[in-house]
């Protein structure tokens, strides 16, 4: 009995191999990212921010898919986002372009950074509160995409980081304050990866693998850059009245997002209530023309 319960706390004790290499190579990709960018390689630079999210997207899953889910592993990945997804885009962008802009350049940095920090924050408290199907504020990661996605797109055309330094910094900036924004986007959690789908689907896949191989760093930077609006488009047409709780703060969006669900519910409720007075008096009828034979 005690050499079980030895070997039972020392298998608590370790960590589990499988999620967590897949978090390390996420990042090793965004510490690369940083050395490329110091050394001149932005185009590599974006793209190893690119396989740095490819390698986030993969170790939840693998965690949840072998029931390998830890707090180590939930707080690894959290400080691994914050490296490939906060630091490496803000140095990235930096050596390419913002350093020409001297203070400017890095205080533009340096908000995408905090930015990135406070949204790791933020999402690692709301876990298992927050609804499922939305983002609160961009998410990090995409939010890199933007990044990396503008400078691996202005590589391939040969543009010079030089050149679009006043572009690169309000993009920097924006990205870093639609991460900290109470704007819904959406997640696409709700996507069922383990169901059946039609043949097409697989095909439709396919094509859109084709499109982006053919020219990734627009079609990345394009995906990427639309969503990033979806954000507050969405948010703008889903309430009633634009409000600065809205764009920031504490406020929960939900609220005035259900107002209507709520109204329908209740509606529902209402409509539903005399045809329930009428199932239960005709059930007391019933009752009543039974009890006299049963006597």
């Amino acid at each position: 009995m005690t050499e079980q319960k030895v070997s039972d706390g020392a298998r608590q004790k370790g960590i589990f191999l499988l999620p967590n290499l897949f978090t390390t190579a996420g990042l090793f990709s965004g510490f690369y990212a940083i050395v490329a960018s110091m050394n001149g390689q932005f185009e590599a630079a974006a793209i190893a921010i690119f396989v740095a999210m490819i390698f986030d997207g993969v170790d939840g899953r693998v965690a949840r898919l072998t029931n390998t889910e830890s707090a180590f592993g939930a707080e690894y990945d959290s400080m691994a986002d914050m490296v490939s997804f906060g630091i490496a885009p803000a140095l990235v962008v930096y050596n390419w372009a913002l350093n020409d802009l001297g203070k400017i350049g890095w205080l533009a940095a340096f908000v995408y950074t905090v930015a990135a920090a406070l949204r790791l924050a933020r999402f690692n408290t709301q876990v298992g509160i927050a609804d499922k199907r939305f983002f609160q504020g961009l998410a990090s990661p995409a939010a890199a995409a933007v990044i990396a996605g503008m400078v691996w797109f202005a590589q391939d055309l040969e543009f010079s980081g030089n050149n679009l330094e006043f572009v690169a910094c309000f993009i920097t900036i924006i990205s870093g304050l639609l991460m900290v924004s109470n704007f819904k986007y959406h997640s696409f959690k709700g996507i069922d990866l383990k169901g059946r789908v039609p043949f097409f689907v697989v095909l439709l896949m396919v094509l859109v693998f084709i499109v982006i191989a053919v020219k990734p760093a627009v079609i990345l930077f394009t995906l990427f850059a639309v969503y990033a609006i979806s954000g507050p488009v969405y948010t703008i047409r889903t309430v009633k009245k634009l409000k600065i709780e809205h764009v920031v703060g504490d406020d929960d969006l939900e609220c005035e997002l259900d107002e209507t669900e709520e109204k329908k519910a209740t509606s529902g409720t209402n409509e539903d209530k005399p045809k329930v007075e009428e199932e239960s008096k005709g059930e007391v009828t019933e009752k009543a023309k039974q009890e006299p034979e049963q006597k």
